[in-house]
Parts: C-alpha cells; structure tokens; sequence
C-alpha cells in the first residue's frame, strides 16, 4: 500500500465491469464528507464524458450541459476533445517543502488526429485555444500539436512557476486546495500574485469552492 492505496485483484473475469457497474459507488473526492449518492454518477460527470478509466471528473467541464455547447458552436466557438485518464494522484498533497521535489503519478491521454486537426487549424487562423481544466491542459502540455497526427501514452508532466506555456491560451479552472498539484499550475498560468488576490475577491464574496463549485477564466500571464 502506497499513500493510503492498493491494489486489488478480482476473479470475476470477463464480468469485471459489469460488476463494478453493479456495487461500485462513485469516487467522490475524499473533501466531499459524504458517502455517495445515486446522483452524484450524473453530477459528477461531464455531458460529454465517453471513455472509461478516471477515477476523477474534470471537474472544470461539470459546467457545460449540451445547450451551452450548443450556443458555443452557433457563436463559432469549436470545441475539441481529448481523453486523459485521471488518477488518484490529482488528491494527493505535495509532500515535498521543495516544490521541484515533488513529483506526479502517470496518467493515461489520448487526443485524436481530428482533435489535432482541429488545434492546428485555430492556431493558423488565429484562434484561441481554451483548455476546459487543469486537466486537458496537462495533455496539451504534455504534446507537440504541431507534429504527429494522433497522441496516446502517459504524462506525469508537474507544471509549477516558472513554467512557459506552449499550447494553452486561456484556461477554465476551478477553485483548488492548498498545497495541490492544480494550484501549482493555476499560479504557473496566472502569477502567483495575482492569483491570490483572486482566491481572495473569491473568499471574500463567498465563491464555492472544488469539484462542485464555481470557476474562473484564467489567461496565460505572458499572453495578456
């Protein structure tokens, strides 16, 4: 067992996952002091969620419904997706007082070739491109967009200041813990500044916070 973690072997074969299906509970995220409930397998989930093998939700995408989408494309604002498989890790604290000693556990993306195509042709044309999470953006950080005409494998990319963005203009986030890995990243897009002062305007006006709580529209620090 490793940080409060182990692994179980099943002897269901073949039916493993319909048995899952069958007696599992939703991994709500361990600041939620609450056993799940039979809505939380629909509120803590995207609208456009289609691959399974995250234990999390990107929680940033729990605020699109198909309608929003909708209204984004008839605005002709595209919309692009991409698969990471989000693990345990994304809830475990930094443990290291020296940040550069910390490290992520590995996780499992995917982004297709039409997603590429997508990117790319935003980028030639001028467009912005928006990463809907810490999530996404840890895949499109973690690739060359300009090359290749699909991804999949692994990434434990930790992106903490200083860090120079490639890929991502502006990113919709959530309001993350202290001490955490997406904090790290939020004050590598931002400034750790001025990211303060936002967490601040958002405790004073009472914000929620986490998986189900509001978010913000962030741009890199060195676009603005």
């Amino acid at each position: 067992m490793k940080h409060g973690r182990a692994v179980i072997r099943f002897n269901s074969g073949k039916d493993t996952e319909r048995k899952l299906q069958e007696i599992a509970q939703v991994p709500l995220p361990p600041y939620i002091k609450r056993d799940p409930e039979s809505m939380d397998s629909i509120r803590y989930q995207t609208v456009y969620a289609s691959e399974t093998g995250a234990v999390a939700a990107p929680t940033a995408g729990l605020h699109f419904t198909p309608g929003l989408l909708a209204n984004l494309q008839d605005a002709g604002i595209d919309n692009v997706q991409l698969t990471l498989h989000v693990g345990p890790g994304t809830f475990q604290p930094l443990r290291r007082e020296i940040l550069e000693e910390n490290s992520l556990d590995p996780e499992e993306y995917y982004i297709s070739a039409e997603s590429l195509s997508k990117i790319r042709k935003a980028r030639s044309t001028g467009g912005r491109i928006v990463a809907v999470g810490t999530t996404t953006t840890r895949v499109l950080e973690s690739i060359d967009i300009e090359s290749g005409e699909s991804f999949s494998g692994e990434t434990d990319i930790f992106i903490f200041p200083p860090y120079r963005f490639r890929n991502v203009d502006a990113l919709i986030t959530n309001f993350h813990l202290p001490g955490s890995s997406l904090l790290c990243l939020v004050a590598a897009f931002m400034g750790y500044e001025f990211m303060m002062k936002a967490y601040q305007y958002a405790i004073e006006r009472s914000y929620r916070f986490y998986s189900y709580g509001d978010a913000m529209l962030i741009e890199q620090e060195s676009r603005k």
